[in-house]
């Protein structure tokens, strides 16, 4: 049974996949989906691609030491979203492609050069998250090497992304965000609760406990929170938007859906480290599905994380592809630039699939590649968006040491000094606020 809900899902998907593709006619078609998506398909694409496997297994692996504070992990998310809405509109009218060209009309050609090498060199790690997500998940349920589910898993997103481009992702994440709240939601039911061990009383582990501090929640706010106010992945999703007022409605929707959404899977996440403590997070998933689900209810649940895993890598993977393509074509909307970007979905996909053979932590090539992008752009993005005074002459000086400071505090805190990596991480982002609001030069301005 867990193996025909598979094959049918994979067929459902594979047909929707080759009906997009058809419908590709321009370069446009292929990089923003036409600009004519609605609310529930720009709906269902942000909320596949905020809820990828790394999110999925990264925030049940976190419940074992965290209990319900795990549920930051997807409450950041929201947090970010709502932080997102009292600028969407103006994203949506100045934006066209991708961040880098929107950096590029506030803080000139230099900078949008910068930020077109920078954010797909820290997006290796976000696509490289996602296939050691889905590694982990053929691993767990179908016994094979981590090697093979890599290899797998790769040539799966890369041969997706390659073929379907934006309007393929748009069509199947609407499907795919269905199978993930539907996968989730059944196995959180399905857990007979009155058969297990008490839960944690919530009121004594959330919102903080040993384990997760008061820091620890500024840190995620500063490095991940951050990333859904000025990140690619969302900015993606809201240029494909047919209007402002779809994208803002998109936003908020997804915003909302994630709050419970969090808690359901801190739920699972406690119940799956009760039963098996120690176990990887996603082998202690599959022997709770095993355990206390029917097949066909296991089949369900698979069939939600592949989605989940596929659909964020896929928007990764386009997005990091057509930012390189515009180091070579500040306007992409061309043909050479349409074809040079499949070629560097190619690259890119593969360069994630080395990384996962060596990194094999979702959170940490997740959060690693996330600190590196946010110390280094949220405070110029968020200057520029909020119509504060900045200083064009430090900027590209602003990106650079915040980022590489951000992402050094986040190497000390993952290897062992915690406290100090912390401070590291925190004043790259003063630095690069330092920089920015720096009120002296020929180019302090304010849009």
């Amino acid at each position: 049974m867990k193996i025909i809900i598979l094959i049918i899902y994979a067929l459902v998907l594979f047909l929707l996949g080759i009906y997009s593709a058809l419908k590709i006619k321009t370069p446009f078609d292929y990089f923003l989906a036409g600009k004519k998506t609605g609310v529930w398909q720009i709906s269902g694409s942000l909320l596949a691609t905020i809820l990828g496997g790394s999110a999925i297994l990264g925030t049940i692996g976190l419940s074992e030491s965290q209990s319900w504070a795990s549920a930051w992990y997807i409450l950041a998310a929201s947090l970010g979203l709502l932080g997102l809405l009292p600028i969407v509109n103006k994203v949506y009218a100045k934006g066209k492609f991708t961040l880098p060209e929107l950096i590029g009309q506030y803080y000139g050609e230099s900078a949008r050069k910068v930020t077109s090498v920078i954010i797909p060199v820290a997006w290796l790690g976000i696509v490289a998250a996602q296939i050691i997500a889905g590694a982990q998940i053929l691993v767990s349920f179908f016994s094979l090497t981590y090697t093979s589910g890599v290899l797998l898993t790769g040539i799966i997103f890369i041969v997706y992304t390659y073929i379907g481009g934006q309007v393929s992702i748009m069509k199947t994440d609407l499907f795919q965000s269905f199978f993930i709240i539907g996968g989730v939601v059944l196995t959180a039911f399905m857990i007979p609760s009155g058969k297990l061990p008490a839960l944690p009383d919530f009121g004594s582990v959330f919102p903080f406990n040993g384990h997760f501090m008061p820091m620890d929640l500024f840190v995620l706010i500063l490095t991940f929170s951050s990333t859904f106010v000025v990140g690619p992945d969302i900015y993606s999703r809201v240029f494909c938007a047919k209007d402002s007022k779809t994208a803002f409605r998109s936003v908020l929707i997804v915003a909302l859906i994630l709050i419970p959404f969090g808690f359901v899977l801190s739920y699972i996440g406690i119940y799956a480290a009760a039963l098996h403590p120690g176990v990887e997070h996603s082998s202690a998933l599959v022997n709770l599905a095993n355990m206390y689900l029917p097949e066909w209810a296991t089949g369900i649940l698979v069939a939600a994380l592949i989605s989940a895993v596929l659909s964020t890598a896929a928007t990764t993977l386009l997005t990091a592809s057509m930012i390189i393509s515009e180091l070579f074509h500040k306007d992409i909307n061309n043909q050479r630039s349409f074809r040079q970007t499949k070629y560097f979905i190619i690259a890119v996909g593969v360069l994630s699939m080395i990384i996962s053979l060596k990194v094999t932590s979702i959170v940490s090539s997740l959060l690693m590649a996330l600190s590196f992008y946010s110390g280094a752009f949220i405070i110029p993005m968020v200057a520029a968006l909020f119509n504060l005074p900045y200083n064009k002459r430090f900027s590209i000086a602003a990106m650079l040491s915040g980022g590489i400071l951000a992402l050094s505090g986040k190497l000390m805190m993952t290897f062992g000094s915690a406290e100090t990596g912390q401070i590291v991480l925190i004043s790259g982002f003063i630095v690069n606020a330092l920089l920015i609001f720096i009120p002296f030069g020929r180019e302090w301005k304010k849009e």
